[in-house]
């Protein structure tokens, strides 16, 4: 299984319950292409969504989240690279960078590592990052005070940043999450 990343914007702001609602209603769907929902970050203004979805390839995932409904022009496979003893803490910041050429990953952790007090000292801790296959787009998610902590921050350390927001994570239930992908 790969991990797989749909980025959504919307006019008129959603809360997380209409999230949950209408991903679970396009379970049938995603089961026929083994495609499973990992969860999704909905930005605390509603306008804005990171999904996570595992599935067998990209394009499946892309056939099954389109016949799903949803728009699927900002669907890209990653990986996802979790930080030294916090893998699954729950953030509530996202960065969003983009690079014209594509980056290594590295790169970009050693400008992090280098500014590590800027962030120590606007209690900004680093937890994840999505990283596309392309390596040209990358979600880092950060757990602290707001965003505006995580902004100043990335700024003084002189991180790449597209954009910065707070987020509400929305989680599939249990009984979905463990059993949504037949066996093969």
């Amino acid at each position: 299984m790969i991990d797989v990343f749909l980025e959504r914007r919307f006019a008129a702001p959603l809360v997380p319950e209409v999230v949950s609602r209408v991903t679970l209603a396009a379970q049938d769907c995603l089961d026929l292409h083994r495609v499973t929902w990992q969860g999704s970050l909905l930005a605390r203004d509603g306008r804005r969504m990171v999904c996570h979805f595992q599935s067998p390839d990209a394009e499946g995932a892309r056939v099954g989240l389109r016949q799903a409904g949803a728009d699927v022009s900002q669907l890209w496979a990653g990986t996802v690279h979790e930080a030294l003893g916090q893998p699954g803490s729950a953030g509530n910041v996202l960065v969003e960078r983009a690079f014209s050429d594509p980056i290594d990953l590295a790169t970009i952790q050693a400008i992090e590592d280098a500014g590590a007090t800027c962030l120590q000292n606007h209690r900004v801790r680093f937890l994840r990052t999505f990283f596309s296959l392309d390596r040209r787009r990358m979600l880092c998610l950060y757990q602290a005070p707001d965003a505006e902590a995580v902004r100043i921050a990335q700024r003084q350390a002189g991180m790449p940043v597209e954009a910065v927001w707070a987020f509400h994570w929305v989680t599939p239930p249990a009984c979905i999450s463990d059993a949504s992908t037949p066996a093969t």
